[in-house]
């Protein structure tokens, strides 16, 4: 994305807004989240595909595997919905 003057939009567009989400740990830390009004956009105008950073197994055992090699801690891990997409075997 790139930043852009208000004065260069076209006629009958609006820009999509973005609004910073704060979130209060236990810790008492804050975690920040940049969101876009999702409701706002048109598939195909706005935005043509969808993109989310994911890292592969064998990446992220290659990471783990220099941190414990280097003594480094590991201090987040995401797995809220790491097994929506996949097929499960029972066994």
């Amino acid at each position: 994305w790139e930043v852009i003057d208000r004065s260069s939009v076209p006629a009958g567009r609006s820009l999509v807004r973005l609004i910073w989400v704060y979130k209060r740990k236990r810790s008492g830390s804050l975690k920040a989240r940049l969101c876009v009004q999702g409701c706002a956009q048109i598939p195909g105008v706005d935005f043509e595909q969808t993109f989310c950073a994911t890292m592969r197994a064998t990446s992220l055992r290659t990471l783990a595997a220099l941190a414990a090699k280097r003594g480094l801690s590991m201090r987040r891990w995401d797995f809220v919905a790491a097994y929506l997409q996949g097929d499960l075997e029972d066994g």
